[in-house]
């Protein structure tokens, strides 16, 4: 019988919290915003256009189908088209500040770092517009210089003319 008195306390203690974190949660949302450090998106640049190649709600949800999507027509099937380029994604949500969408506010980094997501898409391609906003041509990552050399270096053993 000793226990049962600090066992009341205690469930009542825990219960009063849950109800707490609840009513706060409920007000949250009912007011339509989000509390401090819960949006990736809050200090990242949107893009320059004014208005993506889908509704944002898709973009988030599908844009991966997309890129596999266009990866797949590009590389199999040799179908170059423009609307879900990566390179045009690239060009419109590059931060103008990096001239990058990696970085701790960039367009791609912030939002795959909070799913906890690895992205490998910029291993080959470049996380830059190809020409900055000054119009100079942007750095490319080690491993796509690297890919240029080599397939330099095998057109110039094969004698195939740039």
């Amino acid at each position: 019988m000793r226990g049962k008195p600090k066992y009341l306390l205690v469930t009542a203690v825990a219960a009063l919290a849950v109800g707490l974190f609840g009513v706060a949660a409920l007000a949250a949302d009912v007011s339509g915003t989000k509390p401090a450090g819960l949006d990736p998106t809050a200090k990242v640049y949107k893009g320059k256009g004014d208005q993506c190649v889908e509704p944002t709600e898709i973009m988030r949800r599908d844009h991966m189908k997309m890129v596999l999507h266009q990866r797949d027509e590009t590389m199999h099937k040799g179908i170059r088209t423009q609307k879900y380029s990566l390179k045009n994604c690239i060009d419109c949500h590059a931060d103008p500040q990096t001239n990058s969408v990696l970085g701790k506010n960039g367009f791609c980094e912030s939002c795959h770092q909070y799913a906890a997501v690895t992205i490998d898409c910029f291993s080959c391609h470049n996380p830059s517009p190809e020409k900055n906003t000054r119009g100079e041509k942007a750095a490319t990552t080690p491993m796509l210089r690297n890919m240029t050399q080599t397939s330099v270096m095998l057109d110039n053993a094969s004698g195939v003319q740039p």
